[in-house]
């Protein structure tokens, strides 16, 4: 089934129809999406990043899940499959297509799917119009970079096991740039756009013909892989990285994301939940150009193309204290250190004290929607066939 999924579009599948083996799997998922081919001419694809994506959806065995949910990126000009990154716009479209699939019984007008993403054991709660027992894709809610509207899809993500600032650090220099890693649902480096010497609104087009701005991203990424504890991300897609700029149109901040070598003509789902936390973080980079609500949990991320809405709850958890109580002052911790500001003398900046309260992100929720396009199958090219792209 080809689907698009928010801002992305896919090839969904059950996992029976797919071989069980890596190597076979991504040899056939490279020629049903007709790579490598900068235009994906001979496939699925649609020559770019965002419309080279597959889903693989079954049974779960988990308990706490209903379906497991495999993401895997295909190159379009590489002969690349990875399974390194979760996609969350592609996520939208898998409680629907659960319940056509019949892995799911459609609820009595409304269904929620509890989904497992395997990239990272993750959890998500995917919830969606199902009158008559049927799967409704029309509806009134718009997103930004879809035209048109749709039914909506709300996605609810609980407390995730995994640390939010993997570094442990509210703010790192890397390459000789301050930048913050951190991790809610999408390995992300935000960076504060005049840090790189462009003003954040340029367009993605224009950023990408920037080769000098293409090589320090680069050189920080390798870099900021290695400290957050992904290793060598040369061959990999993550972490992203989210050039930060003040808002311009009533949101929070001004973002452009790098995927990582293209820059997104929007925001992934995963990506702009990593930014909305990581600008709740009291001591990182998004502090100086971030302009947060009064009340509430919704961050409006804006990015070339129009916002997302992210609703994100943080809290500190502090060691021998309560979950989710307020931060105090740091034992020892020098005049006007704040909590989780401690940096990285690893990387080359001052030593500070370690944080004592650690933040967490409660709860990320967000509002997609998903349309099915056509249902059938797909031939692949034949397998050996010659490639001259």
């Amino acid at each position: 089934m080809l689907m698009r999924g928010g801002t992305s579009k896919g090839a969904y599948f059950l996992a029976g129809d797919l071989p069980a083996e890596p190597a076979p799997r991504d040899d056939l998922l490279l020629r049903v999406m007709g790579s490598p081919d900068p235009r994906q001419i001979d496939g699925l694809g649609g020559a770019h990043p965002l419309t080279s994506k597959v889903a693989v959806v079954s049974a779960s065995t988990d308990a706490e899940a209903d379906v497991d949910y495999l993401f895997l990126q295909v190159g379009v000009g590489t002969p690349d499959v990875s399974d390194r990154q979760n996609c969350g716009n592609l996520l939208a479209g898998v409680g629907p297509f659960a319940v056509e699939r019949g892995l799911v019984a459609a609820g009595e007008g409304r269904t929620s799917v509890r989904i497992r993403m395997l990239n990272t054991g993750d959890l998500a709660v995917a919830s969606f119009p199902t009158p008559e027992g049927r799967v409704d894709y029309t509806g009134s809610a718009e997103i930004s970079g879809v035209p048109g509207a749709a039914a909506p899809v709300v996605i609810e993500f609980p407390q995730r096991g995994s640390p939010l600032l993997p570094t442990g650090r509210a703010r790192d220099l890397v390459a000789d740039v301050p930048v913050t890693c951190v991790d809610n649902g999408m390995p992300t480096v935000l960076i504060a756009a005049s840090s790189l010497g462009v003003t954040g609104y340029e367009t993605p087009t224009d950023l990408e013909a920037d080769q000098a701005l293409a090589e320090r991203l680069r050189e920080i990424r390798l870099e900021a892989g290695k400290l957050m504890g992904l290793g060598d991300v040369e061959g990999t897609t993550v972490p992203k990285l989210s050039l930060l700029a003040p808002p311009l149109d009533g949101g929070a901040v001004m973002t452009r994301t790098f995927i990582p070598v293209r820059c997104h003509t929007s925001i992934g789902v995963l990506g702009a939940a990593s930014v909305a936390a990581g600008l709740r973080i009291e001591g990182g980079v998004g502090r100086a150009v971030v302009r947060l609500p009064a009340h509430g949990d919704r961050v409006r991320i804006e990015h070339p193309t129009g916002f997302l809405d992210i609703e994100t709850t943080l809290a500190y958890d502090i060691p021998g204290a309560e979950p989710g109580a307020e931060p105090g002052a740091e034992p020892g911790a020098e005049p006007g250190v704040e909590p989780g500001a401690a940096t990285s003398a690893a990387s080359g900046a001052a030593p500070s004290a370690v944080a004592s309260a650690v933040p967490v992100a409660r709860r990320t929720a967000v509002v997609r929607t998903a349309r099915k396009i056509f249902d059938g199958t797909v031939f692949p090219r034949p397998a050996g066939a010659a490639q001259h792209p």
